[in-house]
């Protein structure tokens, strides 16, 4: 069993271990700094600002992924995890309604973070995991990072209660320590930065412009920012539905959350199968419809018809985000990925932040359910937009995009357990025999998801 194999690799449990637990501590306080910005302001929208602090740095993306590419991946995230450490302790300075400023600052600093870590953990998939466990590998990233929403709110929300944010913070601050740990831990042979080419603008757009050849991916990214904007909308309605619609605190935000992470660890656990089986524009649009339903129908005033459509986010929204970001891999050579893989974070995380101020502003001047409602009804569109017309196939645009090279390391792979690759990619059209023939623009070879931004509670 490929996943077993996954679990028996000591590279990818240490991957996967960091993930864990800093996946614990940023559900938990992503979740408290909305309900501490309400507490202390009584303002929805305030609440709802924080989700734009967080993905608002995603808009110099491509500049933070140049970094990734130019310096030690493993070292960037090490230091990278230390600082947030160090930085969350000053959130105990939180006091009043005056305060918020200062949450909505050390936010966008980890926001900022964020971007520059998923960056480097791209390419650190690629040089640390063998080729064919990297799909199952990510499934099970995704799963790890999404089980948090299951019970990281839960802690975090009680803590909350009982003993006020800054407990909250403390508990993030740790975790990043530990991820801090496991990423010294691992061993892992990179290959050196390449000496820059050119200026810093010359060595972005160098991402930009590859992401802007391949048509597949172009369409399939262009799909997840449509995604992430229209999950930025139904966010910000939130805490309006928990309060108008179901008639209970703000605390209860973090059942529907936990709710949301149950659905995720299933979309985790059978994306990889699915994707198997289906196109990624497919998959990705049968994604986008689950979503965009379930937000749609938490308009219904009704506990049991909401925590429905909660699980439906749960399992819709990460699948549109892997299909897209699993193109990313695919078609990107390993001194790229970095940059392409912030560029795209750019183009489907973007949105969120813009998403975030317009939901904000929807929350202030109509009811929530038209806000939600809203959200149904375009995701729909979008997704017929996305399965209407096949792209342009054919030998001379499949040439267009090269395969990146799968181990472009010199020498011997990393130490791992399982030692390397042998077998076919695990990702969607890994080789003869994996499902019925498709064409090489929706169907590109083995490849993986990389680490993709959190995706947010909608």
């Amino acid at each position: 069993m490929t996943v077993r194999r996954v679990l028996g690799d000591r590279t990818a449990t240490t991957c996967l271990g960091g993930v864990l637990v800093s996946g614990f501590g940023d559900s938990a306080m992503m979740l408290v700094a909305g309900i501490w910005v309400k507490t202390l302001t009584g303002s929805d929208s305030l609440a709802a600002a924080v989700t734009f602090c967080v993905w608002g740095p995603t808009l110099v993306g491509p500049v933070l992924g140049t970094v990734a590419d130019r310096v030690r991946r493993r070292s960037l995230l090490i230091w990278t995890n230390a600082a947030l450490a160090a930085l969350l302790p000053v959130l105990l300075a939180v006091r009043t309604g005056r305060d918020v400023w200062l949450l909505f600052a050390v936010f966008t600093l980890i926001g900022a973070a964020s971007v520059l870590t998923d960056a480097a953990e791209a390419g650190i998939v690629t040089a640390a995991i063998p080729p064919d466990l990297r799909g199952d590998f990510n499934g099970l990233r995704m799963t790890v990072n999404e089980a948090m929403k299951l019970l990281a709110p839960l802690a975090g929300a009680g803590l909350f209660l009982r003993f006020g944010g800054g407990s909250v913070a403390v508990l993030d601050a740790a975790t990043f320590v530990l991820a801090a740990l496991a990423f010294a831990a691992l061993r892992v042979r990179e290959r050196p930065p390449a000496p820059a080419a050119g200026g810093w603008r010359e060595q972005t757009a160098e991402g930009i412009r590859h992401l802007r050849s391949d048509r597949l991916l172009l369409r399939l990214v262009a799909g997840g920012a449509v995604a992430m904007f229209l999950s930025g909308v139904s966010s910000a309605a939130i805490y309006a539905m928990t309060d108008s619609g179901l008639h209970r605190p703000p605390a209860f935000v973090a059942v529907l959350y936990a709710v949301q992470g149950s659905g995720s660890i299933v979309a985790g656990v059978v994306s990889g199968a699915v994707m198997r089986r289906l196109p990624e524009r497919v998959f990705a649009a049968t994604g986008l419809m689950l979503f965009t339903a379930g937000a749609a129908v938490r308009a219904v005033p009704s506990l049991p018809v909401c925590i429905v459509g909660t699980l439906a986010i749960g399992v819709g929204l990460p699948w549109v985000i892997v299909a897209a970001f699993t193109t990313v891999q695919q078609r990107t050579g390993p001194e790229l990925v970095g940059r392409v893989a912030a560029a795209a974070g750019t183009v489907v995380f973007a949105p969120t932040a813009v998403a975030a101020a317009v939901g904000a502003g929807m929350v202030a001047a109509v009811d929530f359910r038209v806000q939600l409602v809203s959200v149904g009804v375009a995701g729909w569109l979008a997704a017929w937009f996305l399965l209407l017309g096949r792209p342009r196939t054919g030998l001379a645009e499949a040439e267009d995009v090269p395969a990146p090279d799968p181990d472009p390391v010199p020498g011997p792979r990393p130490v791992s357990g399982s030692g390397p690759g042998s077998g076919p990619g695990s990702g969607p059209g890994s080789g003869p025999g994996s499902g019925p023939e498709t064409d090489p623009e929706t169907d590109p070879g083995p490849g993986s998801v990389p680490a993709a931004g959190p995706v947010p509670g909608a």
